[in-house]
This record gives structure tokens, C-alpha cells and sequence, in this order.
């Protein structure tokens, strides 16, 4: 496979100005190469495959105007604003930011994971809020680590029930340095007053002793006797994990639970300082032939996209976690911002990826899965996947051997090219479908 039309020169043209007012950096390409050249040569095959099928369906149609594709910020504010500034959205001043001619024009899609690792879950939300006053075109979409906040706060406020009594740990480990910033900036000493003692409170977050065996009846109906065991031993694993991690965070039993129902009042009021978090929140987005979700797609999920559209999937998703019931969690809706395409996960078989390719949708762009080369073009289930997520958090970098700060997008132009741009990769990548010879 080769592009008929590539030329560097004319595919330079569509990098976008770097507006670096702070001069750091330097370490984004500004060469360009066609993206299969950094392909790994056995995925080639099945790339052409997937294109020859999208001209056996009508062919591509591409955005109107141009979409910037950011995904998996994680807590890292710096991480996120180097982006912006990467693909030529925004200019910074000190702590202001403000929109380019070409941020003004274009469409940026946040492709989930927003909150967890670090280094500040709030600044990131802020720096977020910050960008949608400048009144940027913003689609927000559901990861599965910004899941686990509204999972996690929904098992402590509701009813003790088998099914819910663990997910407070099963979910809560990675967000407790959000939640230990929540008791900072947001708890007060009233909220302390009102609550019960440590040991009363170090109960309520944990499950009960006799949880495991009433988790294995109340989920027959849920999952297979191998998961149930599977989750039981996670649980338990998870939880001496959890124990651990609670003292590194300095808080105690009752300040954790103070700040967990707190998280209710800041993110799932109406009136929340963060409410608009994920009120604005879909979990899919479709323009021309493309859909962007954060981890992928089922059978179900697709003959919903196709018989009723975008819409009705947000809407189901929304309506689904708001009730946050542990069914939810391990089905299809909640498959879109969780699979990998594993055995465990909800199937993507041919049968859903011809419907797709017959409603003209060709490709899946996502993030979910971090690559330390730039993003990353190849098949899954025979559906093309672009993999958006970049690793932009400087945890994540730190614990993987990458250095420094993250910086990154994918840029989708109604001309049919794709741009891949990454601080790891020293050349802008270049995808144009409709131009491939196979």
C-alpha cells in the first residue's frame, strides 16, 4: 500500500501553527511521512481489507469542517493545554488561554478519561472549563476512569446491596488522589460533624465479611460462575490494595467519606461546581464515517447506532448511568468506554462490523489504549481503529519510561487527511483513504 497523491510539501500544509508562547515545545515534528510507513508491516494486509470494504460501501465521507482528536488527559492539566497548543487551537498567556482562527473553526473531541492518575484531577477539569469559555465547538465523551467516579459515589450514597457493596473499592482505588483533592479544596469541618465515627465509616467503604457469598447469589443472573470467581478474588486482592493505598493519602476513613459524598454534591447535583462535567458528557460521537468512542464497540452497540443513531445510544447511556447498577457496568453500554476486544468483553463480530461499514461508518477513532510511539492504525474485529491515546499524564509516562510532559492530537481535515502528531514520534503521521492504492 502507498499513497498516490503524497507529497510532503503539500501534506505540510495542513500542520497546524504552533502558537508556543512559552518555547517549549520543540520536540513536536514538523516533518511528515505517510502513516504506514510506522505500521507494523503485518497490519498492512487487513488495513487494505478495511478500505477496500469502505469503497464496496460508498466510499468515505469526511467533516465539514477540520476535528481535533485528543483523548485520555488523565488528571494532567499541562498535558492537555500542550496539545491544544500542538494542534494550533489555542494560545496561552500566563494562566488565560484563547482560541486561534483555526481553534475558532474547528471541532475538538475529547475522547474520555479525563480524570485519575495525575498530577491534579481539578486542574484539569478548570483548565477544561477554561477552554469552554472561549466558546470552542467541544464534544465530551465517557471513559471508563471518569466511569468509575460516578460508580463509585452511587455505591455509598445508595442502598447496601451485594451487587453495589463492593464497587467502592473495586472502582475507588484510582480516584483517591481525586478525592483527597475534593476533601481539600470542597469539605468542610460541618460536613465532618455530621458524620459517624472512623470505624462506622471505614465500614460503610468497605464491603461487608459476608459479601463474598452473597455476591455469588445475587449475580447469578448478572455473569457466568468463572466471572463471579473472577471478581471475587479481584475484590479481595483490590481490597488490601485499597487499605494500603487509603494511608498513603493521609486521610482517614471519615475524611474519605466525607469527601465521597461530597463528590455528589460537586459533580452530580444540578448546581455542582463541576456538574457541567458530565452533564455535557456523550459516550459516542458520528461525523461522516467516522465514530469516536473511547474504547470500542459491540454487536448490540452497533445495530443501535444503526437503527437509531448516536442520539439514542447517548441518550441509553445516560439514562443507564445515572442508575450506575453493576449490570450496567459489565454490559454493552458501558463496553463502549471499557473493551479491548477480549473474551470477557461484549462481542464485535463480522455480523456488526458489515452493519456498520453498510451505514457508512469505516472507521473507529478512540483512545483507551496508550502507545508510546505517536497513535497508533490498525484493525480489530476487521474494523479499522485509530488508537488516539498518546499517553499525555505524567504518571503514566513516569511509570512507563517515557519522559517528561505529553503533547499531542489527531487532526481529521474535510479533505479526507488524517494527522497524527505526537512528542514521541518524530514525524507527523499522514492517513489519506480515499488516495491509497492497495
Amino acid at each position: 500500500m502507498d499513497q498516490l497523491t503524497f507529497s510532503p510539501e503539500t501534506a505540510g500544509r495542513l500542520l497546524p501553527p504552533i502558537c508556543d508562547t512559552f518555547a517549549d515545545l520543540d520536540d513536536v515534528p514538523r516533518d511528515i511521512e505517510p502513516w504506514l510507513h510506522s505500521s507494523e508491516p503485518e497490519t498492512r494486509p487487513q488495513i487494505a481489507t478495511c478500505l477496500d470494504k469502505a469503497r464496496q460501501y460508498g466510499g468515505w465521507r469526511w467533516p465539514s469542517r477540520p476535528i481535533v482528536f485528543i483523548s485520555d488527559p488523565h488528571a494532567d492539566a499541562e498535558g492537555f493545554l500542550r496539545s491544544l497548543v500542538v494542534a494550533g487551537v489555542i494560545r496561552r498567556a500566563g494562566e488565560e488561554i484563547c482560541l486561534t482562527r483555526f481553534g475558532a473553526q474547528a471541532q475538538i473531541v475529547l475522547g474520555g478519561d479525563c480524570l485519575d492518575k495525575g498530577p491534579s484531577n481539578l486542574a484539569l477539569l478548570d483548565a477544561l472549563y477554561k477552554l469552554r469559555a472561549t466558546g470552542v465547538d467541544l464534544s465530551l465523551l465517557a471513559g471508563n476512569h471518569d466511569l468509575r467516579m460516578r460508580l463509585a459515589v452511587d455505591a455509598i450514597r445508595g442502598e447496601r446491596a451485594p451487587l453495589k457493596d463492593h464497587l467502592f473499592v473495586r472502582m475507588g482505588r484510582k480516584l483517591l488522589p481525586a478525592l483527597k483533592e475534593v476533601f481539600e479544596r470542597f469539605v468542610t469541618p460541618d460536613d465532618l460533624c455530621d458524620l459517624p465515627s472512623e470505624k462506622k465509616c471505614k465500614a460503610r467503604l468497605l464491603p461487608p465479611k459476608d459479601w463474598a457469598s452473597q455476591f455469588e447469589k445475587a449475580a447469578a443472573g448478572h455473569l457466568s460462575d468463572k466471572a463471579i470467581a473472577k471478581e471475587i478474588r479481584k475484590l479481595k486482592a483490590k481490597q488490601k490494595q485499597f487499605e494500603k493505598n487509603v494511608a498513603k493519602t493521609g486521610l482517614g476513613y471519615r475524611e474519605l467519606l466525607a469527601a465521597t459524598l461530597k463528590c455528589h454534591e460537586v459533580f452530580f447535583t444540578p448546581d455542582g461546581h463541576y456538574a457541567w462535567f458530565y452533564e455535557t458528557m456523550d459516550v459516542v460521537s458520528r461525523v461522516g464515517s467516522l465514530l469516536f468512542v473511547h474504547a470500542g464497540l459491540c454487536d448490540e452497540m452497533c445495530e443501535l447506532l444503526v437503527a437509531q443513531g448516536p442520539e439514542a445510544v447517548n441518550a441509553r447511556f445516560r439514562a443507564e448511568a445515572d442508575r450506575a447498577s453493576f449490570g450496567f457496568y459489565f454490559g454493552p453500554l458501558a463496553n463502549l468506554v471499557r473493551t479491548k476486544y477480549r473474551a470477557s468483553d461484549c462481542a464485535l463480530t463480522e455480523y456488526g462490523v458489515d452493519l456498520l461499514h453498510k451505514n457508512g461508518l469505516h472507521m473507529v477513532v478512540q483512545g483507551h489504549v496508550n502507545n508510546h510511539c505517536g497513535q497508533r492504525l490498525l484493525t480489530k474485529r476487521g474494523l479499522l481503529h485509530l488508537e488516539g491515546d498518546i499517553t499525555l499524564d505524567r504518571a503514566s509516562r513516569r511509570l512507563e519510561g517515557l519522559e517528561g510532559i505529553g503533547a499531542g492530537a489527531t487532526l481529521i481535515f474535510p479533505t479526507g487527511d488524517v494527522i497524527g502528531l505526537s512528542c514521541d514520534y518524530p514525524r507527523a503521521k499522514h492517513f489519506a483513504p480515499d488516495r491509497l492504492l492497495t
